[in-house]
């Protein structure tokens, strides 16, 4: 699949400049502790899934928010490789690992192809709650968002180039009809185009980018990193392998 990338403002700096493949991504997996995690339990009336916040790094994070492992995803949401994971390993992440307590869950929007801003401020605009339910469905009906990327008409391709940041990111969300699915699942245009058209938002949404490639060495999706270890891990089984190992 050939995605091509719209030029930039500078409001996008870094961020935008040196994106890297989707699926591209190295470093080393955990060593496996002496003895297994317990379980904690969570707040009376909850289980840790319902509990998410927003995160200082920019990220959303899901369950225990002491809990002792802490998995961070940094994603594409058009991504394949990223769409796999989130089809095949979000309930058994869930249900196995963040329900216990043992492990804790974030999410970072990571800026790869050129739709990436206008569907990543889509997918944040609701806030805390639904986050998570969002970004799980984007996946899901990931193919959808992907076959228009096919073959994008070079007269859109033209007209992008003259457009601020916010313009593009509007534009390739009409293009791949993200505003009406958003409105299906309980967002309104307003609230969509009022994200969309958001410059703080915007500025907040690349940092996430810049400060990954800068300091962490981040420079394709997905990239797992767990307890401030980078793994060698794009799959389920190899995220799954790596938890256990660490004692989940």
């Amino acid at each position: 699949m050939k995605l091509r990338t719209a030029a930039t403002a500078p409001i996008l700096g870094l961020a935008l400049a040196m994106l890297a493949a989707c699926g591209d991504n190295s470093g080393n997996s955990t060593s496996a502790p002496s003895n297994s995690i317990a379980a904690t339990p969570a707040p009376a009336g909850q289980d840790w899934t319902q509990v998410v916040s927003k995160t200082a790094d920019g990220g959303f994070v899901m369950g225990n928010p002491n809990a002792p492992l802490k998995l961070v995803e940094y994603g594409s949401r058009t991504c394949p490789t990223c769409g796999n994971f989130g089809r095949t390993g979000t309930r058994p992440l869930e249900d196995n690992y963040i329900k216990s307590g043992k492990v804790s869950y974030e999410f970072r929007d990571f800026l790869v192809h050129a739709p990436d801003l206008g569907v990543a401020l889509i997918g944040q605009c609701a806030g805390e709650g639904p986050f998570f339910g969002m970004l799980e469905q984007m996946f899901v009906d990931q193919d959808q968002f992907l076959s228009k990327l096919e073959t994008v008409p070079a007269d859109f391709q033209q007209r992008l180039q003259g457009m601020s940041p916010a313009q593009q990111a509007t534009a390739w969300v009409e293009y791949l009809g993200v505003i009406d699915w958003a409105k299906q699942r309980g967002l309104t245009e307003q609230q969509a185009r009022q994200c969309l058209a958001d410059p703080a938002r915007i500025e907040a949404v690349a940092k996430v980018s810049e400060t990954a490639m800068r300091d962490k060495d981040v420079t394709g999706t997905p990239t797992f990193i767990l307890n401030g270890e980078k793994l060698n891990a794009a799959s389920w089984p190899q995220v799954e392998e790596a938890l256990k190992n660490a004692g989940a």
